[in-house]
């Protein structure tokens, strides 16, 4: 796909916009400062840009300092000391060497150990790890989707797990294929119950509008605290290149 990128100022915003060739606008602020870029079809304007960026300003400003606030974890060097979250939970890693095959677990409620061959690299490491929470993420699933597609009155084609920088989850409606961010693994059970429930709502109301809210509102009473819970929960370190 054939794209160019080129640079706005917006009320003192500076703006990304990607042009391709795609049918609809979008407006994205990025993780972890900010950053604001528009993926807009090949023949839109730079006025039509400014016009709908000037249309989010105060989305964009609250979501821009929202990021500014929200706490981040330092960068991940996969050594034994470490905190790492596990489902909410704060464990302390403990790495240890030997040449049986790599190994992961929960220990106590308060450690969560890695055997590793001798050798292995930070990287290796840390690929590991998310293997691990891609896993346990997986495998949480189907009891949930057995619990909430009956109660909403839909179903799902698929349900995937991958990692994602700007979404908890989304959904690909005509296809009926949910995604998740593998980060939701690191947080309490209630906020990954909270994005699935999210998309699957939308497999009855594409929007968020007031029909959404009420649906949600129906299925889940409580999904703005657990909004506001995941939203207040430590950011990942990350290489935010996009």
């Amino acid at each position: 796909m054939t794209t160019e990128t080129t640079e706005l100022v917006i009320s003192g915003i500076a703006v990304q916009v990607v042009r391709k060739n795609i049918k609809n606008m979008h407006l994205a602020v990025y993780p972890p400062d900010g950053r604001v870029r528009v993926s807009a079809p090949t023949r839109v304007s730079d006025e039509t840009v400014r016009l709908a960026v000037i249309s989010r300003l105060n989305w964009i400003r609250k979501r821009q300092q929202t990021l500014e606030q929200q706490l981040r974890q330092g960068r991940r060097l996969m050594v034994t000391g470490e905190s790492h979250f596990v489902e909410g939970r704060r464990y302390r890693l403990d790495v240890t060497e030997s040449d049986s095959p790599a190994a992961i677990e929960l220990r106590n409620r308060q450690r969560l150990h890695m055997s590793v061959r001798p050798g292995t690299s930070p990287d290796k490491r840390l690929e590991l790890l998310q293997q691990w929470y891609r896993r346990r993420l997986q495998a949480r699933l189907p009891s949930l989707l057995e619990k909430w597609e009956p109660l909403i009155g839909v179903s799902a084609n698929e349900c995937r797990i991958k990692r994602m920088k700007t979404r908890w989850g989304t959904c690909n409606i005509d296809a009926r294929r949910i995604w998740l961010n593998l980060e939701l693994a690191k947080k309490p059970p209630e906020c990954l119950e909270y994005i699935l429930v999210h998309e699957l709502v939308h497999l009855r109301e594409r929007h968020h509008n007031d029909r959404f809210k009420a649906l949600m509102d129906r299925y889940l009473p409580t999904w703005r605290l657990c909004r506001d819970r995941l939203n207040q929960a430590p950011l990942a370190d990350e290489r935010w290149d996009y």
